[in-house]
């Protein structure tokens, strides 16, 4: 039997780790595979914004499943005191007895083996394998494989293959910026996001194919008109452009599920519809949207409430909260309605008193058909018509239905 074991921090695991493991399995021809994270990492220390090891070892076995016979272990992270190899290598010698053990490595760790923790124990316990071609090292590595099989019997593998320029170093500091989705396996960056690692920001385009697949297709135009609304509105009023894009992706996630299928969100959410949301269960889709984006898209509490008041508002709503409410009203796509044009007009003019027309709005639209009036939409409306009176502004004339 022949296992082929890598181990490092994952910290996260990318795309780079992902290549190398696969081109050592295509040249080695293992019968497993084990990604080994570190609990603490002899040579480096982990970074201020590393995850619980837990969040590592589930990212590892996220990345492991995207290579055949590949597995996660938690031989380290198990294992009290600094991870030394050496002793990992004496686990699996007793766990898998008279397995051929071969450690996956990079170019300047076998030039650099003998100043490792007990270098002939791993070197006794398992062979070496390593590409050839890195930065056109190719001589470096050649020579010291020479000299370790002659001066301590190692079994050196020299692979042809060029690892991804890549480090977790460069991923963690993308991943805040809304990048660095092209360097990790899917799962793993999909976990990322939901799980907010690292401050991780969701790449857009990556949401909107994610946020996407749960909308009817004749929702998904409604949705991009409100993103470039909420963008528009964003740049106007002095927030922040991306996260107003991203609640507008994700405010009506759950628009096309019936009353049943959003009954059945709010009780895997907790959450207790009032009597008006019963009687109207339209009105759900804002608060079960909400609580689903923070659950799968991780979404933090400024964007969660945008999204859930995108429908009532609510007074003394966030200024994202405005644009979101807003812009899900007037995006490009919508249906002539009376005060449109007044509402468009005025939201880019006075954002207080674009939200009391609106609102004020709906309140005549509901009112005239006899439907339940949410008390929200009314508590908006006045509250910012009071808003408007403090600073001594007029309402926006407006002569109903």
């Amino acid at each position: 039997m022949r296992i082929l074991i890598y181990g490092g921090s994952f910290n996260p695991p990318h795309l780079g780790h992902v290549r190398s493991v696969r081109t050592a399995v295509a040249a080695l021809q293992p019968d497993k595979t084990l990604l080994i994270p570190a609990a603490i990492p002899p040579h480096k220390h982990l970074a201020a914004e590393t995850p619980a090891q837990e969040e590592r070892l589930c990212m590892t076995g996220l990345a492991a499943g995207e290579i055949p016979g590949c597995e996660a272990s938690d031989i380290e992270l198990a294992r009290e005191g600094t991870s030394y190899t050496s002793d990992t290598l004496r686990v699996l010698r007793e766990r898998y007895p008279g397995a051929e053990l071969i450690f996956l490595m990079g170019t300047d760790m076998l030039l650099s083996i003998e100043t490792w923790h007990e270098p002939e124990v791993i070197m006794a316990l398992a062979g070496l394998a390593v590409f050839a071609r890195e930065e056109g090292r190719e001589a470096e590595i050649a020579a010291q494989a020479d000299r370790l099989r002659r001066t301590y019997g190692a079994r050196v593998y020299v692979l042809e293959g060029e690892p991804v320029p890549v480090s977790s170093t460069d991923v963690r500091a993308l991943l805040p910026r809304r990048q660095g989705r092209e360097l990790l396996p899917d799962g793993v960056y999909a976990h990322i996001i939901r799980r907010r690692l690292y401050g991780a920001r969701p790449d857009l385009a990556w949401l909107r194919e994610e946020a996407f697949s749960y909308l009817k297709p004749t929702r998904v135009e409604h949705v991009r008109g409100t993103e470039a609304m909420a963008r528009r509105l964003a740049r106007r009023w002095g927030a922040e452009e991306s996260d107003a894009a991203e609640a507008a992706i994700l405010h009506d996630v759950t628009k096309k599920y019936d009353r049943d299928g959003q009954l059945r969100i709010c009780e895997k959410y907790g959450i207790i519809p009032d009597k008006w949301e019963k009687a109207n269960p339209e009105l759900l889709h804002a608060k079960t949207g909400a609580a689903f984006a923070a659950d799968r898209f991780g979404a933090p509490v400024a964007i969660a409430d945008a999204i859930r008041f995108h429908t009532t508002g609510r007074p003394a709503m966030t200024v994202l909260e405005q644009i979101v409410f807003l812009a899900d009203a007037i995006e490009a796509n919508r249906r002539p309605y009376p005060a449109l044009e007044a509402i468009r007009q005025a939201a880019f003019a006075d954002l207080d008193a674009a939200v009391e027309l609106c609102a004020r709005r709906t309140v005549a639209y509901v009112t005239e058909r006899g439907l339940p009036l949410h008390p929200d939409t009314a508590r908006t409306q006045a509250y910012y018509l009071k808003k408007l009176e403090d600073r001594g502004a007029a309402p926006i004339p407006w002569d109903g239905l």
